[in-house]
C-alpha cells in the first residue's frame, strides 16, 4: 500500500493516513477483506508514531471502513449502511458547499468539479 504523507501540511497526520487509506479502498487499490499493515509496520514505514497509526485506525473503525481484530489486525471492511452514509456526507457536505457559495462558485461549477472528481474513483 502506497501512502503519502505531507509533513508540512496543516492537515493532522493522521486524517492525511485515513483519506489516504479512504483514497485506496475507492480506487480499488484496497480491497474488501485486505489485511492493512501493522500499526507497527506503518509507523515504522513512514516514519511516524505509532499512536498516530493507532488513531488513524480507530477513526476509519468508527467510520465504518475498517474492523479491527486482535489476530489479523485491521481488515477492510465497508459498512454497507447506506442511508446514514448519505445523511454523514449531507452534513460534510453544507460545510464545503457554504465555503463554495461564500467564494461565489456557482451550482454548475460544483457539479463539474464532482463529476470530475467522481469520474477519478470510478471503477472499471
Amino acid at each position: 500500500m502506497y501512502v503519502k504523507i505531507d509533513f508540512n501540511s496543516d492537515e493532522a497526520i493522521y486524517i492525511q493516513l485515513r483519506n489516504q487509506i479512504i483514497y485506496g479502498i475507492a480506487t480499488s487499490q484496497i480491497q474488501e477483506g485486505d489485511n492493512l499493515p501493522s500499526v507497527r509496520e506503518l509507523a515504522e514505514y513512514i516514519g511516524i508514531n505509532m499512536h498516530t497509526v493507532n488513531k488513524a485506525y480507530t477513526i476509519l473503525k468508527q467510520e465504518g471502513y475498517v474492523k479491527l481484530d486482535r489476530r489479523k489486525g485491521a481488515v477492510i471492511a465497508i459498512d454497507i449502511d447506506k442511508i446514514q452514509a448519505i445523511e454523514d456526507m449531507k452534513e460534510e457536505l453544507r460545510v464545503i458547499l457554504a465555503k463554495a457559495i461564500c467564494k461565489n462558485i456557482s451550482c454548475q461549477d460544483v457539479f463539474e468539479v464532482v463529476g470530475e472528481i467522481f469520474n477519478e474513483f470510478e471503477r472499471g
